[in-house]
C-alpha cells in the first residue's frame, strides 16, 4: 500500500490548507484532493445528513485506493469521525479547532473560537472545549458566512471585511488573546483576520498538527512511501472557479 496515495475531502477549499501542510511534511506522498463545494457549507445541515456526505467521500476515495483519509474539515470530523472510523478499515485523520493549545497560551483566560454551526453545535467541540478551559472563558462566534464568501473567491474587499468586523470586533470587546480558526477556510484569509485584530491577540489554526499526526500515522502503519513523486490529484463537484483560483491553474481540476 506504500504507493497508494492519501486522500484529503472537504467542503471546498479549505482543506488546501491541510494539504500544504501535508506536503510539507511527506513531501514524497502522492495525494488525492476532493472538494466537496456541491455540499458547501457543511455548517448548515444535519447531523445526519454531514454523517451521508462523509459516507460517500470517504467512499469515493477508498475507490481511488486512498490507504488513509484526512477530514479536513472541522465541522465533519466533529460530528462524524468515529463513524467513519468504524464503518471503514483505513485510518482517519480529523480536524479540531487549537482549543487545547489557546487554553496554554492565554494569559487573559479569554480565547475566542471562530467556526460554523456544525463545528459549534457538535458534541465532541463541546467535549473538547469543556474539558480544557475549566478556568477559561470562551467565546464563540458563528462564521458560516464566511465559508460562502471564500467558496465563491472572495479572500479579500469591502464585503470580507464587514462580516469579520461584526464577529472580530465582540471578541475583541471581551478581551481575548486567543483567535482558534475552527474552519479550515479561515487560514485563507488569516491575513485580512490579522489586520483587524490588535497585535496582541495571537491566531492559531490546526494545519500544522493535522499533518504531524498524519505523518505519524503513515510511519505506525508503515505507510510511507520513500520513493513517490508527490503527485496530486484534484477533484471537485460542483464549481470549480475557486479552486483554479487558489491553484493558480498549476493543476488539473477533474469535475465529477
Amino acid at each position: 500500500m506504500n504507493e497508494f496515495p492519501i486522500g484529503i475531502f472537504d467542503s471546498g477549499v479549505g482543506g488546501l490548507t491541510i494539504l500544504n501542510s501535508i506536503s510539507k511534511v511527506l513531501p514524497n506522498e502522492n495525494i488525492i484532493y476532493l472538494s466537496d463545494n456541491i455540499n458547501s457549507p457543511y455548517g448548515e445541515k444535519s447531523n445526519q445528513k454531514i454523517e451521508k456526505i462523509c459516507l460517500h467521500n470517504s467512499n469515493f476515495l477508498i475507490q481511488k485506493k486512498c490507504k488513509l483519509i484526512v477530514v479536513a474539515c472541522n465541522t465533519a470530523t466533529t460530528n462524524c469521525i468515529n463513524k467513519l472510523r468504524l464503518d471503514f478499515k483505513v485510518p482517519f485523520v480529523g480536524v479540531e479547532p487549537a482549543i487545547k493549545p489557546a487554553s496554554f497560551k492565554t494569559k487573559s483566560g479569554k480565547i475566542g473560537v471562530l467556526a460554523t454551526t456544525g463545528t459549534l453545535k457538535s458534541k465532541l467541540f463541546n467535549i473538547t472545549s469543556n474539558k480544557h478551559t475549566n478556568d477559561i472563558s470562551v467565546i464563540e462566534e458563528n462564521a458560516d458566512e464566511l465559508v460562502k464568501l471564500i467558496e465563491c473567491g472572495i479572500f479579500e474587499g469591502e464585503k470580507l471585511n464587514s462580516v469579520l468586523i461584526r464577529h472580530l470586533k465582540p471578541m475583541i470587546k471581551m478581551g481575548i488573546d486567543q483567535l482558534v480558526l475552527g474552519c479550515t477556510h479561515f487560514p485563507l484569509i488569516s491575513r485580512e483576520i490579522k489586520k483587524i485584530l490588535p497585535k496582541e491577540i495571537n491566531v492559531l489554526e490546526s494545519s500544522k498538527a493535522v499533518a504531524t499526526q498524519t505523518k505519524a500515522i503513515i510511519e505506525k502503519f508503515n505507510f510511507m512511501n520513500p520513493s513517490g513523486s508527490g503527485k496530486k490529484v484534484f477533484y471537485c463537484n460542483g464549481s470549480t472557479k475557486t479552486l483554479n483560483k487558489i491553484l493558480n491553474h498549476k493543476f488539473d481540476v477533474i469535475k465529477i
